[in-house]
């Protein structure tokens, strides 16, 4: 990180009063979860370990609010049975100059990093010890949008790619399914604010991952997944 993205992070670390490397911080990730299946069992072909409010509450609304107005959204539009429609969600993707992303037919070019988005940036890499180059930012804006069952697997994130979540706002359902043994249950997880799901290994081989939409009232929820572009 230069000198002036340091910078950056420590105006706002100031600005929203924020203990970024105080031991307050450091005691909430010393319980790292590792996800298991229903039965108890371990995982197979992957690795999920999850940090329950890596961010606390009141971090995590200062955050929410200034990604919700500071970022620049855009609705792209994908293609389904030769059909064109809005995206169910609300996207961006920042990062460092040149770390480009295609997915579902679609070529996201990086936005520069914002303060807020390199603060937790910054927070992420004291405990996963990977400097992470680009982000994708989803704002969810009810429970009718959604994202579909996919893997994180695409080339320019090399092989066993790490994927860090993070989640603010409304708690939402995320669910896996392995893509071959049928006689694995499903896992599912809740997204809760200020939390950090962290998929590493083999997991983007061998399982899919998904949003569902519901017709529950839900308020926003914001998604960051950190990612390396190699």
């Amino acid at each position: 990180m230069s000198f002036v993205q340091n910078n950056m992070v420590e105006q706002m670390v100031k600005q929203f009063s924020l203990d970024l490397f105080g031991t307050k911080q450091i005691d909430n990730q010393k319980d790292p979860q590792t996800i298991i299946l229903p039965s108890d069992a371990s995982i197979p072909d992957g690795e999920l370990i999850i940090y329950q409010n890596f961010f606390e509450e009141s971090e995590s609304e200062q955050l929410f609010n200034e990604l919700i107005s500071n970022i620049n959204w855009r609705q792209d539009k994908i293609k389904m049975f030769g059909k064109e429609f809005d995206q169910p969600r609300l996207t961006a993707w920042h990062g460092y100059e040149g770390k480009s992303y295609k997915y579902s037919g679609i070529i996201m070019h990086s936005e520069p990093w914002i303060p807020a988005l390199l603060l937790i940036k910054k927070r992420i890499e004291k405990v996963i010890e990977l400097n992470f180059n680009s982000v994708l930012v989803n704002l969810y804006r009810n429970g009718k949008d959604y994202v579909s069952w996919h893997s994180d697997d695409e080339p320019e994130l090399g092989k066993n790619p790490t994927i860090a979540s993070v989640s603010l706002g409304e708690t939402r359902r995320f669910q896996l399914r392995h893509k071959s043994n049928k006689n694995l249950a499903p896992v599912e997880i809740a997204s809760n604010q200020g939390s950090l799901l962290i998929m590493k290994g083999s997991t983007q081989h061998f399982w899919k991952h998904q949003v569902p939409k519901t017709s529950k009232l839900l308020k926003a929820r914001i998604n960051l997944t950190f990612r390396v572009i190699n």
